[in-house]
């Protein structure tokens, strides 16, 4: 039993790393849901045991912020934010540096691949406009989001599943994390101006048709809403109240919509996501009940690996994101961290934040970026990323190192 167990969490980590499975036309989400259905199937869990291995006050978080992240986006929030910027057209690299701060901010309260869901179609169509070449800044929109959601637990999904495990207190994460997060952003500006000199007009990049999509209008009273909702969910993030449950009310009240359709709404939630959490949950509960984290860390243990060494978990991490994506490394990764060393759990979710940079796969904000940009006539390759991606993860890994050396 165990040898199957084992085979059927290699064959869907592989199937998730791989994005599909030759012949079928599988996604991530669906291999990793027909992986856990197995995991039942198999007899490695019963049907109770699966549904107690998903982690809810994780999924009921995400749940909730994605609510808040689809007002934004029915508000026209972001493209309006976009336009906003773009009146720095006219000069670059200022523009690059509002473009990557925005984003960073965004990233940090709200949903990094939403922010990017939403910049990308904006920026592609006006930067062609203006005959400008859109490749860097839409990298620079990737790379600022990664680095910007390492701030907060509310920044991306791995995030909250690192906070919501490792009950960390929401302040504390944030002020060990901004450091690193502040110096790896300027770094990654630096470097992105560096490697795009002589880049920067459309004759660097081949443009197909451009295509273009109605963006949505402006509601001022909407995203007002958005707003006020969103500062009355951080304010109470430092309260005694459950995070889940503080995400589930205030979701609950921009339900409560004279305008905005219940549809429309839910229409916007990430249910893909949900599901692939989902899914991840009860692989690796069926793998933690066969015993093999247990048996993963004695073997490193036995080879003088410790992965409760914040360089060494650095390492881990950033090997296994950019083989699995970081939500899956994650996923693993937090089952060998004791609970309460906070450190390796703030180190944890900056490594496999950052190293979501390194190559295409490393995050889903990045193929958000790139299947958007492609859907708009934009084509960005593994190699064309990897230019922007490689160096910008090495200095960010190196200034989490330092930061690590300095604070412990």
């Amino acid at each position: 039993m165990e040898t199957t167990i084992i085979a059927v969490f290699v064959v869907a980590y592989l199937g998730v790393a791989l994005g599909r499975i030759p012949g079928l036309a599988l996604d991530r989400t669906g291999i990793a849901l027909l992986g856990a259905m197995t995991m039942v199937a198999v007899g490695a869990m019963n049907t109770k045991e699966a549904l107690e291995a998903i982690d809810i006050p994780t999924i009921l978080l995400l749940y909730g912020l994605m609510v808040l992240s689809a007002q934004f986006r029915l508000a026209g929030f972001y493209t309006w934010t976009a336009l906003r910027i773009m009146r720095w057209l006219d000069h670059p690299w200022k523009f690059l540096f509002l473009l990557m701060i925005t984003t960073a901010l965004l990233s940090a309260v709200l949903a990094n691949d939403i922010v990017c869901l939403a910049f990308t179609p904006v920026l592609t169509v006006t930067l062609i406009r203006r005959s400008l070449n859109p490749v860097p800044f839409l990298i620079a929109v990737a790379v600022a989001s990664n680095i910007g959601s390492a701030a907060t637990i509310i920044g991306n999904p791995q995030n909250m599943l690192i906070g919501q495990v490792g009950k960390l207190d929401f302040l504390r994460f944030f002020l060990w994390n901004l450091p690193p997060v502040s110096v790896s952003l300027a770094a990654a500006f630096a470097l992105i101006v560096g490697l795009s000199r002589n880049r920067l007009t459309l004759d660097a990049v081949r443009i197909g048709k451009v295509v273009e999509s109605p963006w949505p209008s402006f509601d001022a009273h909407q995203a007002r809403k958005g707003l006020f909702y969103t500062a009355v969910l951080i304010i109470l993030f430092f309260s005694p109240v459950p995070r889940h449950v503080t995400a589930l009310a205030v979701a609950g009240c921009l339900l409560c919509s004279r305008r905005m359709k219940t549809r429309s709404i839910l229409g916007l939630v990430d249910w893909h996501l949900i599901t692939l959490f989902c899914s991840l949950f009860i692989l690796v509960g069926a793998v933690e009940k066969a015993g093999l984290p247990r048996m993963i860390m004695g073997g490193l243990n036995h080879h003088a690996v410790h992965v409760t060494d914040p360089y060494v978990l650095t390492a881990v991490s950033v090997i296994l994101s950019n083989v699995t994506s970081n939500v899956p490394a994650a996923m693993l990764l937090s089952k060998f961290l004791p609970p309460r060393h906070e450190t390796l759990w703030y180190v944890l979710a900056a490594s496999s934040t950052f190293a979501g940079n390194l190559v295409t796969i490393g995050s889903i904000a990045n193929l958000i970026v790139i299947e958007e940009a492609a859907a708009h006539g934009v084509g960005i390759s593994f190699r064309e990323h990897a230019r922007y991606g490689v160096p910008i993860t090495v200095a960010s890994l190196a200034v989490l190192c330092l930061w690590i050396f300095l604070s412990t």
